[in-house]
């Protein structure tokens, strides 16, 4: 089976609180985008173990990839020894921001339970989805949301324009334990996110450049300068809604115009890793 592993850009975060867990509860609109990994997955006869690789990737074996993790944790859920190989072919950036590894995590339990036909309830994938990474529910489901408490709670919104958005990602990454950390340390900006899902639902391009914003820049521009230069370079470019998506690295552009978004990346791909997508608003099977 081969599966498509979709990208999500936040065009809203606010960071509510923190947790004695040390987790923090959010509130924050996704949109799910076409831009995505694939995931080829094969049902092993003879192998007594799983196996995830990134078909780049010189290293072998990603112990710790959560698409690993997912693989592992819904067949212990179901009482199911099968073993699967999953080459994942990476698309979506690392250390970006724009849920890689969530999706690939979500993607792998959708396909498990497709090839193997269990009967497993929503709010089952739920939750296990919840038990190996906060963003992992959204990617079941891949439409655009509202998503609260520590990723949890995923209420669908509506969006009204057909956006295509440019993706623009410096070489550095960023962790995001670390951007959390720093933000711990800062008064962050607060949000406005019922304005931002009424311009969405609207089709107000002029209000949502005014109020999408992301608490989480603060700390990110702090830890890596370059992520606020490349959202200067944008706005100067004359793109109007520019975010950084989730906690970095990644730059975004929204526009319903592509011709807009086609020149700024001519410019832009010159120094930076530079991708041109769209926002997905329908659910995938």
């Amino acid at each position: 089976m081969i599966i498509k592993s979709y990208a999500k850009i936040n065009v809203a975060l606010n960071v509510l609180s923190k947790e004695e867990s040390g987790m923090h509860q959010i509130d924050t609109v996704m949109l799910p985008l076409e831009l995505h990994d694939s995931l080829e997955i094969h049902e092993l006869k003879s192998n007594k173990d799983n196996f995830v690789t990134l078909s780049d990737c010189a290293a072998g074996e990603i112990s710790h990839n959560l698409a690993k993790i997912a693989l592992e944790k819904i067949l212990s859920s179901e009482g199911r020894n099968n073993k699967f190989r999953i080459i994942i072919n990476k698309n979506i950036p690392l250390s970006s921001g724009l849920g890689g590894g969530s999706s690939n995590a979500a993607t792998t339990m959708r396909g498990i339970k497709s090839m193997l036909k269990l009967n497993i309830a929503n709010e089952k994938m739920n939750q296990l989805a919840f038990e190996i990474g906060s963003d992992v529910p959204f990617f079941l489901t891949n439409i655009p949301a509202r998503v609260r408490g520590q990723g949890e709670k995923i209420e669908p919104i509506f969006v009204k324009n057909d956006y295509y958005v440019l993706v623009v990602k410096p070489l550095a990454g960023l962790s995001t334990q670390k951007v959390y950390e720093k933000s711990d340390e800062l008064t962050l900006e607060k949000v406005d996110i019922e304005a931002v899902i009424k311009a969405l639902k609207e089709g107000d391009d002029a209000t949502l450049a005014k109020v999408m914003k992301n608490a989480l820049e603060q700390p990110a521009f702090e830890l890596l300068p370059e992520v606020a230069e490349i959202k200067e370079k944008m706005l100067a470019l004359g793109l109007q809604m520019v975010l950084m998506s989730g906690s970095g690295s990644a730059v975004f552009a929204l526009s319903t115009d592509k011709k807009i978004l086609k020149k700024a990346s001519w410019v832009l791909e010159k120094t930076h890793d530079v991708e041109l997508t769209k926002v997905f608003k329908g659910e995938r099977k």
